[in-house]
Order: structure tokens, then C-alpha cells, then sequence
């Protein structure tokens, strides 16, 4: 049953990490202001805790799911998978480093709204992240399959 449940938590998980993900690219535009920003803040903060939370959920199922650890630790999908997240965990860094200065900014002056040249700065990585996001399912169905042990 825990296998289960930590299975259940994982793929619901990553499905709201998908979703923050599209939210993001279709909310970062020229013209968004003060309290859109601030709802932009509070997705990407939520983006960062699902993160947290679908390491959790999936490394306790490495070590405490039916398979246990030997079908996971030596298979190369696994890394592969692995190293996706972290990719993808990496190229998040600029876009909430942005979010949190155009925040910032946006406290710090009232009429203060996002330009071409700010969204210009921070879509490629949120379409990089997508990208990249998309090969996570590709090497959970090749686990699932046995490739890779």
C-alpha cells in the first residue's frame, strides 16, 4: 500500500510541477504589473516546493517502494531522470531570481510594469524548462521497461 500512495504522490506531483510550469510561460508578458507579479511570485514559490516535495516522495520510493533501491541506483534512465530534474531545477534559477527583482521593483515603484526586454530575458529559460521537463516522462517509461539495467 505505501508503494501505492508514494506512486499516487509522485505522478500527482509532477503532473502541478507541469502545470506551474505552463502557468509561468503563459503569465510572464510585456504589461504585467504590481499584482500580477505578486501572483507570479506565489506560483514560482509553489514551484519550488512541489520541486522539493517530488524529491521526497521520489527518492522514498527508491528506498522504501516494492522495487527497492537495486532497480533504481544502477539503471542509467534513472540518472538520466535524475539529471532532467536537476537540469530543469537549474534552468529555473534565473526566471525566480527575475520574478523576485521585478517583485522587488514593483514594491519599490507602484506603476512599474514588465517590458519587452525583461520577458525577452527569462522565456527562453521557461521554454528551456519545458523542454528539458519533457524528457522526464520519456525515461520514466524506459524504467518502467526495464531499459537501462
Amino acid at each position: 500500500m505505501t508503494d501505492l500512495l508514494l506512486a499516487i504522490a509522485h505522478h500527482l506531483l509532477v503532473f502541478s510541477l507541469a502545470a506551474i510550469l505552463a502557468i509561468e510561460l503563459a503569465t510572464v508578458r510585456p504589461g504585467l504589473t504590481g499584482a500580477a507579479l505578486r501572483r507570479l511570485g506565489i506560483v514560482d514559490m509553489h514551484y519550488g516546493l512541489i520541486a522539493a516535495l517530488i524529491l521526497i516522495v521520489g527518492f522514498a520510493r527508491v528506498y522504501m517502494g516494492v522495487k527497492g533501491p537495486e532497480a533504481y541506483l544502477g539503471n542509467w534512465t534513472f540518472w538520466a531522470k535524475i539529471g532532467a530534474f536537476a537540469l530543469v531545477g537549474l534552468l529555473s534559477a534565473p526566471p525566480t531570481i527575475r520574478i523576485l527583482l521585478w517583485r522587488k521593483r514593483a514594491r519599490a515603484e507602484p506603476g512599474f510594469a514588465l517590458g519587452h526586454d525583461e520577458v525577452k530575458a527569462v522565456r527562453p529559460y521557461l521554454v528551456a524548462e519545458l523542454a528539458v521537463f519533457a524528457l522526464i516522462p520519456v525515461f520514466a517509461a524506459m524504467m518502467a521497461r526495464g531499459i537501462g539495467l
